[in-house]
């Protein structure tokens, strides 16, 4: 804390002073950047959504926080001497530029009725000591919150006429540019233009050669395997809506190089090729992390990726939100741009009723879209059924008609086995006849031997009338004559 104290006595020594704000509102200063000759950086305007220096200090913080990866380090607040003026002195390890120290100060000053103005000022943190009292005097030339003018005969007075040359060669004044929806605005630097996709507080813009940002980028994700989504997907309910298809998971860190192809994939993109270099959380913000890498995200090599993602907790149906703010540019544009990019994405200003209107209608889509699902759902579950039942309907009939044809089948078969059965019969009798007159013929009859082994074995015989007339005269309870209708079939006769 001994630099913070050591700034703080130089400032006293030598800043101007800072007047009250006059009576009204002015209107809001744009974001304007500045290069300091001395090196470093410089930056100021009307923070859009903050009504207290404390909430302008705040977002710039949480500014600098996102795009370096880690909260800063912050010094004691103070005040300026004689004035409303408040400041905060910090240092940072910007993660996002291979780990430099970065240190800086914030200041903030009420510019009018819920209106604050502040300045950030930065630079490599082994240089900042000797470089914060002429970034001071530079800032202190041309920013007056609120309209005001600089006291004259002061250290930073004196050198108003070269901090103003500095200005006009190498600031980087914001114009501002509002979505087509008229859902937010934001200041653009010069050759960056906002492209007309962004809508929904959704802010891309394009740099003049080739640089990509975008600010609040958000996407509606789905758990395609939650067991509430798992008909939704695959009836293709969420084709074409951009929703992002792809499983919660806790640790957006591990998740990301997946996750980010999902997202591609939501926007109708083919995957690209991805080399991540560093994922850290960032501390305080949820589930959310700060990725550094390098993506080829349109075929045209390598270019760095600085992303700033967050997830929402899942919903029980499996539900979630995916925002990201990111920029995709060269390492040598990343270098030189990067300082814009956070003026730019500090610079946005939300148009809330614009966006509760949004919401609300998104909610009525919702509510018609859940809607048709649940009639679409209820046709489904009405034609299975009325398949079903027609379906056992002709199960029913085809066994009908089954048992109709096999009951007509065996019909057939006992008529004809009847047919068949009286057929024998009749072939059996006229065999009988047949051999009962061959018999006739032949003086023949058949003799039946009711003792042949002597142990009671019946057996027949065809034998010449003499020889019958002689056994049964013999022994007639052993031996008998046989009708025709007893004839033993393959003994006494054949068919």
């Amino acid at each position: 804390m001994s630099a913070f104290r050591q700034f703080s006595a130089i400032l006293l020594l030598s800043i101007v002073y800072i007047f009250p704000c006059k009576a009204g509102t002015p209107p809001p200063t744009p974001i304007t950047m500045l290069d300091a000759p001395q090196g470093g950086k410089i930056s100021y305007g009307t923070v859009a959504g903050a009504t207290t220096q404390a909430a302008a200090m705040s977002k710039i913080l949480i500014g600098m926080q996102n795009t370096c990866g880690e909260k800063p380090h912050l010094g004691k607040v103070f005040q300026f001497k004689g004035t409303k003026t408040v400041a905060v002195f910090f240092t940072v390890t910007d993660h996002s530029k291979g780990n430099k120290m970065v240190a800086g100060l914030v200041m903030s000053a009420a510019s009018g009725p819920r209106q604050v103005e502040a300045a950030l000022l930065s630079n490599d943190a082994s240089r900042f000591g000797k470089t914060v009292n002429p970034m001071l005097q530079q800032l202190l030339s041309v920013w007056q919150p609120g309209g005001q003018s600089a006291a004259s005969g002061s250290s930073a007075g004196e050198q108003s006429a070269s901090a103003g040359n500095t200005h006009s060669a190498s600031s980087a004044r914001l114009h501002m540019a509002t979505a087509s929806d008229k859902s937010a605005s934001i200041g653009i630097a010069n050759g960056w233009r906002l492209d007309p996709s962004s809508a929904s507080s959704t802010m891309a813009l394009r740099g003049p050669n080739g640089e990509l940002a975008v600010y609040n980028a958000m996407k509606p994700a789905v758990d395609p395997y939650n067991p509430q989504q798992v008909q939704a997907v695959r009836y293709g309910i969420y084709k074409g809506s951009g929703t992002m298809l792809y499983p919660y998971h806790p640790d957006l860190g591990k998740a990301y190089p997946e996750l980010l192809q999902a997202w591609r994939r939501a926007n109708n993109l083919p995957p690209a090729k991805l080399q991540v270099d560093k994922i850290e959380p960032l501390k305080g913000a949820g589930t959310c992390v700060l990725v550094t890498g390098h993506i080829d995200a349109d075929g045209q090599g390598m270019k760095k990726l600085i992303d700033d993602i967050c997830q929402t907790p899942p919903a029980q149906w499996g539900a979630y939100t995916i925002t990201r703010n990111f920029n995709i540019m060269t390492d040598t544009q990343s270098e030189r741009e990067q300082n814009t990019v956070m003026a730019m994405f500090m610079s946005v200003k939300v148009n809330q009723q614009v966006m509760n209107q949004q919401m609300q209608q998104k909610m009525a889509r919702k509510q018609h879209s859940d809607q048709q699902w649940r009639a679409w759902g209820q046709q489904q579950s009405d034609l299975i059924r009325a398949q079903g039942e027609a379906a056992q309907r002709n199960f029913a009939d085809r066994q009908a008609a089954n048992d109709a044809q096999h009951a007509g089948y065996w019909a057939q078969q006992n008529n004809n086995a009847a047919q068949h059965a009286q057929w024998n019969a009749g072939q059996d009798a006229q065999a009988r006849n047949n051999q009962g007159f061959s018999n006739y013929l032949l003086d023949q009859k058949v003799v039946q031997d009711n003792n042949m082994y002597g142990n009671g074995t019946v057996g027949h015989g065809t034998l010449w009338n003499s020889t019958a007339d002689a056994l049964i005269k013999a022994d007639p309870n052993r031996f008998e004559y046989v009708d025709k209708p007893n004839f033993w079939q393959g003994t006494d006769y054949h068919q």
